[in-house]
């Protein structure tokens, strides 16, 4: 099956999402440490990087890269507070890939169907 180009509308359950999105959003999840971060995120409002370096096994100056990272592709929004930055985890771009799943999902879901009807009672 050939690639959408680069840019291109994908369509699924209705909405529209670009390759770059879901492309920087799985790279992102790709490192374990920033899926930490992740979940850290998700549970609390906002954090800020020393706080989630007490909870993780890696320097503040590290997790800085990663929230960093997880910026870039939008999954992480950064607020100054006081002479503290905080973050909260955006999770829109986690809602695309999710969706971009489930669509590549219902395709595999459409092909094994009709692949079963075309196997008829011949199947096992």
């Amino acid at each position: 099956m050939a690639r959408a180009p680069a840019g291109a509308q994908l369509h699924r359950g209705g909405g529209r999402v670009t390759n770059e999105r879901v492309d920087a959003v799985f790279s992102a999840l790709a490192d374990p440490t920033r899926r930490a971060v992740i979940m850290a995120l998700s549970e609390s409002e906002s954090v800020t990087a020393t706080s989630l370096a007490a909870e993780l096994p890696v320097t503040r100056q590290a997790v800085a890269k990663h929230l960093e990272a997880l910026a870039e592709a939008g999954l992480a929004q950064a607020e100054r507070s006081g002479k503290e930055m905080r973050y909260r985890l955006t999770p829109e771009p986690l809602t695309d890939a999710m969706r971009w799943m489930v669509g590549v999902g219902g395709e595999w879901d459409v092909r094994l169907e009709a692949l079963r009807k075309h196997l008829g009672p011949h199947r096992r």
